[in-house]
């Protein structure tokens, strides 16, 4: 008899428990919260380091695009430059980026050498042949390059999704526009 007795005892509050709609949407929200926050604070993230690498190709464009333009840079046209690289990044911090432009000459038996590298701090990080590190399809005999790069570590406002810095690093290769040989460094006249 006590089982039935039981049984029948918690039959309506069971019932009446089951069929209670009351805080429902609250415990739902609750259990939506946490995923909800991650796929935000992701998408924010992931959405800025996008941007970031955006800023860095363009950063590294415009240093190779201005000085493809001239057929000589003097040290105060590279600090100008490199400046504007610095704006090109905001509103990201420009102590993050570093970038790198090279003038490359390539002679008749399509042999890239370096005529000059340069960073915002000095000489650039490239010297001598540089073959191969110059995709083929741009080793024209008889031509030369401006070849830009610009490196940014980025690291995450937040951090919750994205954790750590990234090296974000972007380069290009153009042909100098005024000549067909290399852009010359500090010899204008």
């Amino acid at each position: 008899m006590t089982t039935v007795s039981l049984t029948s005892a918690l039959r309506k509050p069971l019932g009446r428990f089951a069929a209670d709609q009351d805080g429902v949407s609250a415990v739902e929200f609750a259990m939506l919260l946490p995923l909800m926050l991650t796929l935000y604070l992701g998408g924010v993230e992931v959405s800025q380091a996008v941007s970031a690498d955006r800023k860095t190709m363009q950063a590294a464009h415009t240093v190779g695009d201005l000085v493809s333009q001239s057929t000589c840079v003097m040290p105060s046209d590279m600090t100008t430059i490199f400046n504007l690289a610095n704006d090109v990044i905001y509103p990201f911090a420009s102590a993050n980026l570093s970038p790198v432009v090279t003038s490359v000459a390539i002679d008749q038996n399509a042999r890239a050498t370096v005529q000059w590298s340069r960073t915002p701090t000095g000489t650039g990080p490239y010297s001598g042949d540089v073959t191969a590190q110059i995709p083929a399809a741009l080793l024209v005999k008889g031509t030369a390059l401006v070849w830009a790069e610009a490196t940014y570590s980025y690291t995450p406002t937040i951090g919750y999704v994205v954790t750590g810095t990234l090296t974000l690093k972007e380069k290009i290769y153009l042909r100098p526009r005024q000549s067909t040989t290399a852009v010359t460094y500090q010899n204008c006249t």
